[in-house]
Parts: structure tokens; C-alpha cells; sequence
């Protein structure tokens, strides 16, 4: 297994923080994009068996984890933007995207902003709904003020354990529960940004020609994933019931192995 190594570069905003890990390779480098509120730590375990044979880059988003938080709210365009610009700082040319969540929205928008730059898509979940389903999944989302009862982290707790997945510890939970914490009452910034994309996200997926494989975790979207395949146009929606939150730490290498046999062959270096 390869060692990570953590460091910052300098985007258009701010100061991003990114884990790497492997080395220059034939295969593109694989950026991977967390779901929020989380970071870069999400893909720990997977970054240290699939960076065998190729460069590893999970970044934290502007506003998570140890990258600066914006002066103000961003959206799924501005966070793409960010993202490519340390991806150009890091000097990585074409790359393959793993967006999780609302990294798989920063995946569609990063191909839609410079698609000559992505090679090959790989998304864990992608929400398509409804009008009427936005409305409902925002206010499950919505802010919870600092009280002195603590009932913004015992709402985060009570939501870690409903959804976690099979065999994930609540040691695992407590530090997926801290990283929600880090950009304080930003934390809900990357949601709010991800249910604004709804709009415009199934007219861009459509236009992107990249081989999509979305794959779909026994998760709190299991049944809404389904509804983008029908969007792709080189692409599959794969199902996995026997996955949840967290299949990345706790099933590493299946998921390592299915998520390199969905991205792209090795390419001439560009």
C-alpha cells in the first residue's frame, strides 16, 4: 500500500488541502471528489490500494476539511472552477473524476466546463428528482443553530447512525461526524449548493460524451439513482444493495476493484 501524503496548493479562492498518493503513471490521474459535508479523509482507505499503478488526488472542496472557507456561498459551477484550478496549480492535464454525492455534481459540472480535460467518470450515487423532492430533501438539509442543548451534533449523530452502512464502526462514524463540523456554520453550504445543480444537472450530464458508470450503494439514494441512466449517453447505472455509507473503508478492496475496471484504459500522455 502507498503512504498518503497531504499538502495545499493555492486556487482562485483560497488555499485547497488535497491527499495524494502513487505516482505519474500511464493512466490519467484519478481526482476523486468527496460528498458534503465531508473531505478528502472519506477516501483515505481507497486512495492506499488504488494508487498502485497510478496518481491519486482526493481534494477538499472549497469550505471542507482543511481548505479555506469562501467569503461567501458557492455553487456546484464555482466549486468546479476551484477544484480545476488547483488540478492546473498540481500541473495533472487530463484526469479521471470519482465524484461521491455532491462530488459526483462537481464531476458533471468539471466535464461540462473543460470536457476535453476528462477522461472517464466514475459517480457513487447522482440524485435526480423531482420539483416537489427537492423541496423535501432541502429541509431535511437545513441549518440547525449552535444551542446550548448541542442539538445540531446530536441531529448529526442520530443521522450518521441511521444511514451508516453494514460493518461500519462508530469509531468510523465519530470522525465522519467530526468532519462535518470543520467549516463551522458553512457546513451546509455544499448541500445547498448541490440541491441548486438539480436544475441544470440533468440537461448537462446529457450533454457529457464521457463513459459515466455510476454506481449505487444500498444508501439513503438507492432508489432515486436510478432515474439518471436514462440521461447518460455512454454510460450504466450499476447497483450494489449490499453496500451503504462507508463501503469505501469498510469493503476497500472490492470497491478499488470496481472502480478502476469503470475508468478509462491507459491513454497516450497528453
Amino acid at each position: 500500500m502507498n503512504k498518503i501524503r497531504r499538502a495545499f496548493v493555492d486556487a482562485d479562492y483560497g488555499q485547497m488541502h488535497y491527499r495524494i498518493a502513487g505516482s505519474p503513471s500511464d493512466y490519467a490521474p484519478l481526482v476523486c471528489l468527496h460528498q458534503s459535508p465531508k473531505s478528502s479523509r472519506e477516501f483515505i482507505e481507497f486512495m492506499k490500494q488504488a494508487s498502485n499503478d497510478r496518481l491519486v488526488i482526493a481534494i477538499d472542496s472549497p469550505g471542507h476539511g482543511e481548505s479555506d472557507v469562501p467569503e461567501t456561498k458557492m455553487s456546484i459551477e464555482g466549486f468546479a472552477r476551484s477544484i480545476w484550478s488547483a488540478i492546473d496549480a498540481l500541473d495533472l492535464g487530463s484526469v479521471d473524476l470519482l465524484g461521491h454525492h455532491t462530488g459526483a455534481k462537481v464531476a458533471t459540472e468539471m466535464a461540462f466546463q473543460r470536457p476535453e480535460r476528462v477522461k472517464t467518470i466514475v459517480m457513487v450515487s447522482a440524485l435526480v428528482l423531482s420539483v416537489e423532492e427537492r423541496d423535501q430533501f432541502k429541509s431535511q438539509f437545513q441549518p440547525i443553530p449552535l444551542d446550548e442543548d448541542g442539538k445540531r451534533f446530536s441531529h448529526m449523530w442520530t443521522q450518521a447512525v441511521k444511514y451508516r452502512g453494514p460493518n461500519v464502526s462508530l469509531e468510523q462514524l465519530a470522525f465522519s461526524v467530526a468532519e462535518n463540523l470543520r467549516a463551522g456554520e458553512a457546513y451546509e453550504w455544499g448541500h445547498e449548493a448541490a440541491f441548486k445543480y438539480n436544475e441544470y444537472f440533468e440537461d448537462r450530464i446529457s450533454a457529457l460524451p464521457h463513459r459515466i458508470t455510476v454506481m449505487n450503494p444500498n444508501d439513503m439514494l438507492f432508489e432515486y439513482t436510478p432515474r439518471v441512466a436514462k440521461y447518460l449517453q455512454n454510460g450504466a447505472v450499476v447497483d450494489y444493495p449490499d453496500w451503504g455509507f462507508g463501503f469505501m473503508d469498510t469493503d476497500t478492496e472490492k470497491a478499488v476493484s470496481e472502480i478502476k475496471a469503470a475508468l478509462s484504459d491507459k491513454p497516450s500522455k497528453v
